[in-house]
């Protein structure tokens, strides 16, 4: 089944981090967000990747160009018959990648729209290259098959940014609760999609905006509720949590290579 992962943004709130590469390339424990996203779905078996690129694109090229280099221990002979040999194994082995450029300001739908023509499974995964979740995929696909429709999205329940304070009718300060779990639901991507949903497609779209509204009013979107972790990297500080929770050695998204 094809995972295609959404890394084209320009990351505008996380300037201190993506002037000079792309967000999914921005490091959490040493290796870029995107690394750990696919980590995710690998371990649920799911090794072939759609990545479509749009801001600073070339340099995601890189990265995976220079995997096997920068990844394993290799000798290199220099001259006419030069030539390089990899010793041992990274974890990555069998990893199908496809990076597809799909324009510097298009839409996440329109992104999906223009890498299409790689997608050739009868249902594919979709979601953003700059959150990690601990969402058991094995689940969602089961749940997505259980039901019939053409889409399914994860939702979590978001937590408030700021503190809310509890007045009285009069102005008088009750309690305070901090950054509190809100009422209602947030799409945490995660998706899982029916090929027919590329129809709803085209060049240009929000897939949050047409697509997914037009698939509600049919009927043929369902919500997999998720209560476990969610965290999108969107700003310095999250960038600063997610390092530290992963240094902590209690990343929740951390469910690779574990007995």
């Amino acid at each position: 089944m094809k995972v295609v992962i959404l890394c084209g943004g320009q990351g505008t709130r996380l300037r201190e981090e993506t002037e000079f590469r792309p967000k999914p390339l921005v490091d959490v424990g040493g290796r870029p967000i995107l690394w750990h996203i696919m980590k995710i779905y690998a371990h649920y078996g799911l090794r072939d990747f759609v990545l479509c690129l749009g801001y600073k694109g070339s340099v995601i090229k890189e990265y995976f160009l220079n995997y096997e280099a920068m990844n394993n221990d290799f000798t290199i002979d220099l001259g006419a018959k030069s030539k390089i040999t990899f010793h041992g194994e990274h974890e990555e082995q069998n990893f199908h990648v496809t990076l597809a450029d799909t324009g510097l300001d298009t839409m996440t739908g329109g992104r999906v729209k223009r890498a299409s023509r790689y997608i050739d499974t009868d249902t594919f995964c979709v979601t953003y290259g700059d959150g990690v979740s601990d969402v058991n995929i094995a689940d969602l696909l089961a749940f997505h098959k259980s039901h019939g429709r053409l889409a399914t999205l994860t939702t979590v329940r978001p937590y408030s940014r700021y503190g809310i304070i509890d007045l009285s009718p009069e102005g008088s300060v009750n309690s305070f609760v901090e950054k509190p779990q809100l009422e209602g639901s947030a799409n945490a991507g995660f998706m899982v999609f029916n090929k027919e949903v590329l129809n709803y497609l085209d060049p240009h779209c929000v897939l949050e905006k047409e697509p997914l509204e037009q698939l509600a009013r049919e009927g043929q979107l369902m919500a997999y509720r998720h209560e476990g972790f969610f965290f999108s990297m969107d700003t310095y500080r999250e960038y600063k949590l997610l390092n530290e929770l992963w240094d902590s050695g209690k990343a929740p998204w951390h469910v690779w290579g574990k007995k």
